[in-house]
């Protein structure tokens, strides 16, 4: 029992940062608490005394706000981390090294008896908020995004995000054509997860991918061009990693006010226009 206990706290140390002592783990963290209160519960539940077993449960939920049924099967190293408001159903079943955070639920659909929560493999992660719902199987090492909703099975080392819960597809390697193009184009593309899509991203490499093929086609059409005869401009394009938007010196203080671009430049060529016609008088 005491090695158990040991090998909780030191779960709590390699997934925890903020932990910093034992025994700062030992007196303040509750879903350490929950978890030990639990492996009494579920003594006294496969023990037939299922109405102490009960007691004991509902004791843990008012001092910790997780409530774990003493039916529940948990494996070693399993880690809560914050922990209010988690809730673990009677047949759920969770394996060795799991972490779940604060109002997760593993929940069941029915109200048959019988198999009615979910079974987590070893390795699994929920994030914050995620419901898990029903006989479904969480194979090792899968990762549950926060306030996902997850009715299906999920297969080993598979990510699910969104509400139902999807599995997220993997990130394509960078295009070194693409990545060129972006450095030309003064575009510096942040870091995003491997298994993270970020629609900003997508939509910024589907105009690098645009551009490219113009470029691909503005030269072919170059060397048409010069293979007949005609001149063609060769002088570089303008660098737009140092582009700004900001007026010319020379521009009156009421074309600075206008909000794009466009509008500057006709407030501009307007107030030019007006000088000029003025000064023929």
């Amino acid at each position: 029992m005491f090695k158990r206990m040991q090998e909780d706290v030191q779960s709590v140390f390699a997934r925890d940062p903020a932990a910093r002592n034992a025994l700062e783990v030992i007196l303040t963290y509750p879903g350490l608490h929950a978890i030990w209160w639990h492996r009494v519960a579920h003594w006294c539940w496969r023990h037939r005394l299922r109405l102490l077993a009960r007691l004991i449960a509902n004791i843990s939920r008012w001092l910790t706000g997780i409530e774990i049924h003493p039916g529940a099967k948990i494996g070693r190293r399993f880690f809560i981390d914050h922990g209010m408001g988690v809730v673990i159903g009677e047949t759920a079943e969770i394996g060795d090294d799991c972490t779940i955070y604060h109002g997760v639920t593993l929940g069941g659909t029915s109200w048959k008896a019988g198999k009615r929560h979910p079974t987590l493999g070893n390795n699994v992660v929920i994030g914050a908020g995620a419901k898990v719902l029903g006989p479904i199987t969480i194979e090792d090492g899968a990762r549950i995004g926060s306030n996902a909703v997850v009715l299906k099975d999920v297969p080993e080392g598979a990510t699910v995000v969104g509400i139902p819960g999807r599995i997220v597809q993997r990130t394509r390697e960078v295009d070194p054509t693409r990545a060129r193009l972006a450095q030309r184009l003064g575009f510096d593309a942040y870091g995003v997860a491997r298994d993270m899509p970020d629609p900003v991203a997508h939509a910024i490499d589907c105009m690098l991918d645009h551009i490219q093929a113009l470029d691909k086609k503005l030269t072919t059409l170059s060397e048409s061009v010069k293979s007949l005869g005609g001149e063609v401009d060769e002088s570089d394009l303008p660098n737009l990693s140092g582009c700004n938007l900001e007026p010319a010196i020379d521009e009156p203080p009421h074309c600075r006010t206008v909000g794009s671009p466009r509008q500057r430049r006709q407030a501009l060529k307007s107030t030019r226009h007006s000088v000029a016609t003025s000064s023929t008088f």
